[in-house]
């Protein structure tokens, strides 16, 4: 019991003097658990590829790129009236694409072409 009693005095010493005492282990254990550490958030927060963007249209193609989303759905508008299916896409700061389907795709891009905001 008298050894029990020793140690907490000395822990208790340990602690009103304001400092902490020596970390137990080997000297490399905390550089490598801060490794490891900074290895699994790297993995954790790492960016994912299913959130990126499609880079590829699939079924759609592009018929014109414009500097305004208003333009670019009021061109959608536009292809509407005339029957064709349309979707737009923001695809980089102040650019907007509209796109449509290879079947409609000469007859949007005529309607396009023709299109005053473009």
């Amino acid at each position: 019991m008298g050894h029990s009693q020793s140690s907490r005095e000395e822990v208790a010493d340990a602690g009103r003097d304001g400092q902490r005492p020596a970390p137990s282990g080997r000297p490399g254990d905390r550089v490598r658990r801060r490794g490891l550490l900074a290895l699994f958030l790297r993995w954790a927060f790492a960016p994912d590829e299913r959130r990126r963007p499609p880079t590829d249209d699939g079924l759609l193609t592009p018929v014109a790129t414009l500097a305004r989303r208003e333009s670019a759905l009021a061109l959608r508008a536009v292809l509407s009236d005339a029957g064709i299916r349309s979707t737009v896409r923001g695809s980089g700061p102040h650019r907007v694409e509209v796109l449509v389907f290879p079947e409609d795709a000469d007859r949007a891009a005529r309607l396009a072409a023709s299109f005053p905001a473009g």
